[in-house]
């Protein structure tokens, strides 16, 4: 994980995520967290997986895993994903769908490519972040809710389009059932369209995923695979210079406490994650049904430090 140096008025810095290669090509970058930054607003796990495109017969496989404190946003730009967790929910999700599952208390879930699609060797593109639930609903009970591309609310003006996943943005206030506030959003720029990033979030943040976006007004630009951190209170004007782009929009207001951070648990209280660590190691963790095999607790995690 670096920093790109950068002399941009309103950027507080800009992120270079590493590449992890899982296996068969697969391939994640995770911007959140970093050594440099822990969170974005309620964001504190940013990952874009892929794009990948399995061999026939193959495809995507997470075993059930645990999480506790947080809330899980899935979002597809290509391909599919089946999701089954401990709740007793069974949902496939496609390109412009949201999956959001509250963890809070625990949960425990699957990921998988759809068996009907493996034997044509399936592709998958899309991003998974986590949102870090606050102190009086770190204990919620676990659910899970499934939004349709059609249910989610979208506008296009002047060669941009952008669509809400999650939160509230340029007058859209998403569907999907939130715990604080905070804006999750994709935007699509035609070739010289513009887009003003405005200061309606204390914190926010953009990931590049595909094209070039200049800053307005100023040298220099952005890149896919960047995510780039504002300043509180910042505007900037983002211009699509060389073609089209699409960057996602995260942020919001951020926590007074910290956030401790364990392998898949996130909790304001570091013994709660002793004791999430514990209850899965023991599998007392409510099981997803039809699922036999899991991830173990591994033998000797690592905590995430930073400064």
């Amino acid at each position: 994980m670096t920093l790109r140096p950068h002399d941009l008025d309103g950027i507080d810095m800009v992120i270079l995520p590493p590449t992890r290669d899982l296996g068969d090509g697969f391939k994640v970058r995770r911007a959140l967290p970093s050594a440099h930054r822990r969170m974005v607003g309620p964001f504190i796990f940013f990952d874009q997986m892929g794009p990948v495109a399995f061999r026939g017969g193959e495809g995507l496989d997470v075993h059930p895993h645990p999480h506790i404190g947080l809330a899980t946003v899935t979002y597809l730009l290509d391909g599919e994903i089946m999701h089954r967790d401990s709740v007793g929910s069974v949902q496939a999700i496609r390109p412009g769908e949201v999956n959001w599952m509250t963890a809070g208390s625990g949960i425990a879930h699957s990921e998988r490519s759809p068996e009907e699609l493996r034997a044509g060797g399936p592709s998958l593109y899309g991003l998974q972040t986590w949102v870090a639930l606050p102190t009086a609903y770190e204990e919620t009970a676990p659910s899970f809710s499934h939004h349709k591309a059609h249910e989610i609310p979208s506008i296009e003006a002047d060669g941009v389009t952008l669509t809400l996943i999650a939160g509230t943005s340029d007058g859209l206030a998403s569907p999907v059932k939130t715990f604080s506030d905070m804006v999750y959003a994709d935007i699509q720029l035609n070739a010289g369209a513009r887009y003003r990033v405005k200061a309606e979030h204390i914190e926010r943040c953009f990931y590049v995923i595909e094209g070039h976006v200049a800053v307005e007004g100023q040298t220099g630009g952005f890149d896919p695979h960047e995510l780039v951190v504002l300043k509180p209170g910042a505007e900037i004007v983002l211009s699509a210079t060389n073609g089209p782009a699409r960057l996602m929009l995260a942020g919001g207001e951020p926590f007074p406490e910290k956030r401790n951070i364990y392998w898949n648990f996130v909790h304001s209280d570091p013994e709660r994650i002793e004791q999430a660590k514990r209850d899965w190691h023991e599998q007392r963790f409510a099981p997803v049904p039809d699922e036999h095999e899991f991830i173990p607790l591994p033998e000797e995690p690592q905590p995430v430090r930073y400064p």
